[in-house]
């Protein structure tokens, strides 16, 4: 596989965020980056889900302008200004603990885990900074949600990766439970890390989520899971005990000023 050029990564710095207003950059119709697919079709086939699947990048970013409406908050990660778009239109539009916790995680402990060339899925991408952020570190991503929540991940990927990753991160839809096999099958889509960030709150949908971390980390398949999760509420602690008890874990580190845990799994065998 015919490797594009590697990315420099400068010295590592103190992440920081500030919130403002208003669109990133300027000239918005003529400098929006696109979210293309990145290799042959040989190449992509052990990393990507069914190809009908592949949103159409280019119009979901169009549709993306219209739906914002809160602002943006900008992090400095992995050596690079990171602009975050935010709305108030749902959870997945906003930037939380979790995410940034783990981004900070993967930035700084990259001997642990290593993201360079390496195939990334996040489930539950939201505003998209964890899949952002993985993408700088190298990694060849696919960042995942819920079929609304897409148009401003694809923008947040799209702004931010152009020109930075050495691989181009795709957008596709994934909703927890359902259809995993049939959009995601097994023999063709092998991931080398998962990614799931704040995924746990006050939802319906738990079992689901767990049977999706099941379907993507299965026994044989050496897929890591690495989940960040701040505890709020009862079903937090509940779902992180059903969590030790599916998969072999290992707590990498635990935030006690933000109650944020960092989780390292694989499947049981």
């Amino acid at each position: 596989m015919e490797i594009p050029s590697t990315v420099k990564q400068p010295d590592q710095e103190d992440p920081k965020k500030e919130r403002t207003d208003g669109e990133p950059g300027e000239n918005k119709e003529e400098e929006r980056p696109q979210v293309m697919e990145n290799g042959t079709q040989d190449e992509r086939k052990q990393w990507f889900p069914n190809p009908n699947m592949v949103s159409d990048c280019k119009q979901m970013a169009r549709e993306s302008s219209v739906s914002y409406t809160l602002g943006k908050e900008f992090f400095l990660i992995a050596g690079h200004e990171i602009c975050i778009r935010e709305s108030l239109d749902s959870y997945g539009a906003l930037v939380w603990p979790g995410a940034v916790a783990l981004s900070q995680f993967l930035e700084n402990n990259r001997q642990q885990v290593n993201l360079l060339d390496k195939a990334v899925l996040e489930i539950g991408a939201g505003t998209g900074l964890l899949s952002i952020v993985a993408s700088l570190l190298g990694a060849w991503v696919t960042a995942t949600d819920l079929p609304e929540i897409l148009p401003n991940l694809t923008f947040n990927l799209s702004w931010n990766s152009k020109g930075r990753c050495r691989y181009t991160p795709q957008v596709t839809a994934l909703t927890w439970g359902h259809d995993l096999e049939k959009d995601f099958p097994s023999t063709s889509c092998h991931y080398d890390y998962v990614l799931a960030a704040d995924v746990v709150y006050h939802h319906n949908y738990l079992e689901e989520l767990l049977a999706t971390m099941h379907h993507f980390c299965k026994p044989g398949s050496g897929t890591t899971l690495m989940w960040a999760n701040k505890v709020r509420f009862q079903s937090d602690l509940k779902f992180t005990e059903r969590f030790k008890s599916c998969f072999d874990t290992t707590l990498m580190t635990e935030q006690k000023e933000g109650d944020v845990m960092i989780f390292k799994a694989t499947a049981q065998e």
